[in-house]
């Protein structure tokens, strides 16, 4: 009975550090092509309403939050996001992608075309999916 308890155990173990390695090791690959969350001072076009940056958190929305704090009343970028080879790592990690999914499902009246408005700090930007 202890040789088969042990065995169950080790298993779960293995079976648990597998999926966690599964988790961390594709957002810690750097291949593939870059892409930026790119913010940019601007108008918003009539009929879109801009996101109040105060409320988007920074964990849920690294790349947009990132990229609207250091524009600055300019231009900036966020980190890069490197989209994987094989399309496997966007199953396992956040990317840029998903941030811009969750705004045209849940803040689609602040959306005009790919580009979401969000006012922070006084100043409206333009945040877009970019690729250098």
């Amino acid at each position: 009975m202890r040789r088969i308890t042990r065995n169950v155990t080790l298993g779960l173990l293995v079976v648990v550090v597998l999926l966690l390695a599964l988790g961390a090791l594709p957002s810690l690959l750097q291949s593939g092509d870059p892409y930026y969350a790119e913010a940019t001072a601007a108008e918003a076009p009539d009929g879109v309403v801009p996101i109040d940056g105060a409320n988007l958190s920074e964990q849920r929305f690294p790349y947009t939050y990132g990229a609207v704090s250091a524009a600055d009343g300019g231009t900036a970028r966020s980190t890069a996001y490197y989209r994987g080879p094989f399309g496997i790592k966007e199953t396992f990690t956040h990317s840029v992608f998903d941030e811009r999914d969750v705004f045209r499902q849940r803040y689609a009246s602040n959306m005009s075309g790919d580009a979401v408005f969000v006012t922070f700090e006084n100043v409206t930007y333009r945040v877009t999916v970019v690729q250098p």
